[in-house]
């Protein structure tokens, strides 16, 4: 599958989303790419009762890279007899910002945050990043962790075409 890239605006970077659907940016591009596709939505406003929004946390909207990410770290998880992970709004948000920070900034550091996180930088696909991961024990420890519960993923990438890749957990 080809991954196709999407550029965000200028507080986000460029974002590394396999979505070609078009639909209008927030900020002006960074260039023009070939392709345009959205940025990562936010929920929307809602009217519910304070009880209603308690009882159910709105997910977030996953690109499907980033979903291609959690599938596959769940497949990984299940083979090992593992449940698989739910995703987390909050992780999601984590992730992006995170993911965002280290491309704008080049530079791959672990976050300040109190959750179990895998970085990468440079890889081209889910397939790959993953992949690397599993082949780290440290980064595998992570994935692997009977403890862990939730997942928030992102990928970002800069205008050079690196790709900065956020994982993290929480119980």
């Amino acid at each position: 599958m080809i991954e196709t890239l999407v550029f965000l605006g200028a507080s986000l970077a460029v974002s590394y989303v396999p979505n070609p659907a078009p639909a209008p940016m927030a900020k002006a591009p960074l260039a023009k790419p070939a392709t345009a596709a959205t940025a990562p939505a936010t929920a929307a406003a809602t009217t519910a009762t304070p009880q209603a929004t308690a009882q159910a946390p709105a997910q977030p909207v996953l690109h499907a890279l980033e979903s291609r990410i959690i599938e596959k770290t769940n497949a990984q998880r299940v083979r090992a007899g593992l449940p698989p992970l739910a995703v987390d709004p909050s992780l999601v948000k984590s992730a992006r910002r995170h993911a965002a920070w280290m491309t704008n900034n080049r530079s791959m550091v672990h976050t300040n945050q109190a959750v179990a996180e895998n970085i990468a930088m440079g890889q081209h696909s889910s397939t790959e990043v993953v992949n690397a991961w599993m082949n780290s024990s440290g980064h595998r420890a992570n994935i692997m962790n009977p403890g862990h519960r939730r997942i928030g993923v992102a990928a970002y990438m800069s205008p050079n075409g690196t790709v900065f890749w956020c994982q993290q957990f929480l119980h």
